[in-house]
């Protein structure tokens, strides 16, 4: 994930443009609890996101940091933090989904 310019609508704070983030595979990412707090409850309509430019590459191979990129003095070592405090809201148990 990479931010040009403007701001990711799912990681506002602590990604800034020039910024990027890597994630392997089977590793967990996503928006961080703000901005899925504000999507789970804001009206379902389309929303124009304007003034940002964000890109995205994906592969199912696995993905190596080097021993520079790792040691970077700029290295968001809290990365994590920011999915602390979301709950779990998957219920294997639930049916009322699988309706016919």
């Amino acid at each position: 994930m990479g931010l040009i310019l403007g701001q990711y609508d799912a990681k506002a704070e602590g990604f800034a443009p020039g910024g990027i983030s890597l994630h392997n595979c089977m590793l967990p990412h996503g928006p961080d609890r703000q901005a899925f707090d504000k999507a789970s409850t804001s009206d379902l309509k389309p929303q124009k996101l304007e003034n940002t430019l964000a890109f995205m590459f994906e592969t199912r191979y696995p993905q190596q940091v080097t021993e520079y990129a790792a040691k970077l003095p700029t290295l968001q070592r809290d990365y994590a933090d920011c999915w602390q405090g979301l709950e779990k809201h998957f219920d294997p148990n639930r049916r009322e989904w699988s309706k016919p």
